[in-house]
């Protein structure tokens, strides 16, 4: 070794020695003693408690709610979520932060986003500004821009940026982008790039209607125009979403589909969204459809603040947050509270009276992460109940399609337990036309007054049978009918050992025309 090799080792060695005597000087031992408990704890937090889903995103621990921020960007997808890195409860909102390579398998980040003396961090969206239009970046290299409200005295939208994939953000100095012009609900930004203008659009829910602003460069905006005065207006609107996308895949044919949430007011009760189709200019939605009805995005009570991914050009892909504002602050789980919903693809089609409509499919990724086939029927007619032998698990998908025959409902009792006394109840029902989930005996349920309940939709017949698409998980049971024509996302908390599954048909008997069951394994 070099004379100069010695005295670099030598004054390492020394550096060192210094840096660990100022930390043992100026952290006390009981703080030294916390950070190796957080450190333990960090290492130590389990991702197989009785009720935590499998397969469905959920943060290590804490208060989640609303999706923001979902960019796919450099070969990641980013979700980014409201947050409360400190507890349990709604509150010092944050955004949370995780990735993922394949829209299944999740990796938490650390927090992206905190609170400062402007307020907490609420709702919002990121755009890629690949070519700097913003000139927030150095050179031309770009990088994210996240939008976001900043929820104090007032709301108003502020923008930060990022130079590393979205691992570290820098709030803009000239914030805020959108001052509040004396609205009280001014929040929820959603960026999208409106090709047809060469313009950025923000979306921003003001009260009961939607407010469009304009911007070439992601930092100075206009005010453009605003939608509402329609739909469902038993609440406060929230996160909206805007897309344009073909009418049975013809891309002469398109649709803008403006979607909104509301809180309270939904099909199922509390907060759920609802949507609209009509044209958009680049400055002005207008709203074409054949009626005024309320367009529901899901029947269920827990989807809500749905969001697709900026980036993704060749479809839409979105997620929401798996819960309901009227019981998400009291359900049963630690340490813990807040779920995702599975990846969705939106998609448009006319119906058999012409009239088009917005259908949900899960994203063809979850095909790929199939476990094996569990079982696998055809061609039986079933009345009565019958369960299946041997059943045992808690997480699995279930693909089949069922012909009515003279039963007058029929379907599958999910999570069940005859010794428990718990089951979910998937059916249909064929005197009204309608498919729906029954979760009054489905586990726990005392927790909210509000919790226990049924939730339907209508749904006709195709071609003289129903399609049934079930995804259940430990704490979640989504319901795709007829190949995504109606949705219904729902929460339920049973016991481990409900862990049966049976077939039913009251009143008569069903043709079980195809059924295959297969495992879905844990995404930890």
């Amino acid at each position: 070794m070099s004379t100069r090799q010695r005295i670099t080792a030598l004054t390492g060695a020394v550096v060192l020695i210094l840096s660990l005597v100022i930390y043992m000087l100026t952290v006390s031992p009981a703080e030294q003693i916390s950070e190796k408990e957080e450190a333990a704890e960090r290492e130590e937090i389990s991702y197989d408690q009785s009720l935590r889903p499998q397969y469905h995103y959920t943060p290590a621990e804490n208060w989640m709610n609303d999706p923001n921020g979902m960019v796919y960007y450099e070969g990641e997808y980013h979700l980014f979520y409201q947050y409360n890195p400190d507890g349990d409860q709604f509150g010092n909102m944050s955004w949370g932060h995780a990735v993922s390579e394949d829209l299944v398998h999740w990796e938490e980040q650390e927090v992206a986003l905190t609170p400062d003396e402007h307020g907490m961090i609420f709702s919002g969206s990121i755009m890629a500004d690949e070519e700097n239009k913003s000139g927030l970046f150095p050179g031309e290299e770009g990088g994210l821009i996240a939008f976001y409200t900043s929820a104090g005295n007032v709301q108003d939208q502020r923008i930060a940026y990022s130079t590393d994939s979205g691992r570290t953000w820098k709030k803009h100095e000239g914030n805020p982008v959108v001052p509040n012009p004396g609205i009280e609900d001014f929040r929820d930004p959603k960026v999208i790039w409106h090709e047809q203008s060469g313009k950025y659009i923000m979306l921003l829910a003001a009260g009961k209607k939607v407010m469009f602003y304009g911007s070439e460069n992601l930092v100075d905006w206009e005010y453009l125009s605003e939608f509402g005065d329609t739909g469902a207006q038993g609440g406060v609107w929230e996160t909206p979403e805007l897309f344009e996308l073909p009418v049975d895949g013809d891309e002469e044919d398109t649709r803008w589909v403006l979607q909104v949430d509301m809180n309270p007011g939904s099909i199922a009760g509390g907060s759920g969204g609802q949507y609209f189709l009509g044209d958009f200019d680049g400055a002005v939605f207008t709203r074409q459809e054949k009626s005024n009805d309320i367009n529901w995005v899901d029947y269920g009570t827990d989807f809500y603040a749905a969001q697709a991914f900026n980036g993704m050009d060749d479809r839409v892909v979105w997620m929401a947050w798996m819960s309901n504002w009227t019981y998400a602050s009291s359900l049963p789980t630690d340490p813990w509270r807040g779920a995702m919903s599975l990846p969705r693809e939106v998609t448009l089609q006319k119906d058999n009276n012409g009239e088009v409509q917005l259908i949900q499919q899960p994203a063809d990724e979850l095909k790929d992460h199939r476990g094996e086939l569990l079982y696998e029927a055809a061609g039986i007619e079933l009345e009565g109940s019958e369960t299946i032998d041997g059943f045992e698990e808690e997480t699995y998908e279930i693909t089949a399609e069922m012909e009515p025959g003279s039963s007058g409902e029929f379907g599958f009792r999910v999570r069940y337990s005859s010794d428990m006394q718990e089951e979910t109840i998937v059916g249909y029902d064929t005197k009204n036309d309608l498919v729906f989930t029954d979760r009054l005996n489905s586990g726990k349920t005392d927790f909210h007054e509000s919790f226990a309940g049924v939730y339907r939709a209508p749904s006709r017949l195709e071609d003289g049978t129903v399609k049934l698409h079930i995804f259940v998980d430990r704490s979640s049971v989504e319901v795709f009918a007829n190949d995504g024509q109606q949705v219904l996302t729902t929460r339920i908390f049973p016991f481990p050992e409900s862990s049966g599954l049976e077939i039913y048909s009251k009143e008569g008997d069903v043709n079980i025309k195809s059924l295959q069951i297969y495992d879905r394994p844990s995404a930890w």
